[in-house]
């Protein structure tokens, strides 16, 4: 009998919880999609590892300002020694590649449960590329 379920069972579940449960939820074209989750990991990223001027690179121009790259190291260093801002970081490194991205228009999100930024986590095509905004 339970050889008989299995099948039965495996197909309700795929059916109830898809594979790509996060893909099949993100609005845009592909390409679209993965630029979005690829700016914001490139981000987490340039965070994670002490670099403000990746960091700079992602931001939309008005939020750069001027030294951009000396206000973000030390915003970053302060940072990295919150043991709690830390481990939220690593957590939006892992889930920006499965996060839902909603694109509109020259308009992005990403919905992660933390923000990138002060604000929202929306990014705006620019410069050829998404860049974060704020």
């Amino acid at each position: 009998m339970t050889r008989r379920l299995l099948p039965i069972l495996c197909a309700a579940g795929a059916l109830i919880f898809p594979a790509a449960a996060a893909a099949d939820h993100s609005v845009g074209s592909a390409s679209q999609i993965a630029w979005v989750r690829s700016a914001a990991g490139r981000f987490v990223a340039a965070e994670l590892s002490s670099d403000g001027a990746n960091a700079c690179s992602i931001l939309n121009v008005p939020l750069r300002g001027t030294n951009c790259q000396q206000r973000w190291d030390g915003r970053i260093a302060a940072l990295l020694r919150d043991p709690a801002d830390r481990a939220r970081l690593r957590r939006q490194a892992a889930e920006i590649p499965s996060a839902v991205v909603v694109v509109s228009g020259n308009y992005a999100r990403i919905e992660l449960p933390t923000r990138l930024l002060r604000g929202p986590n929306r990014f705006l095509w620019t410069e050829n590329c998404w860049m974060l905004t704020g």
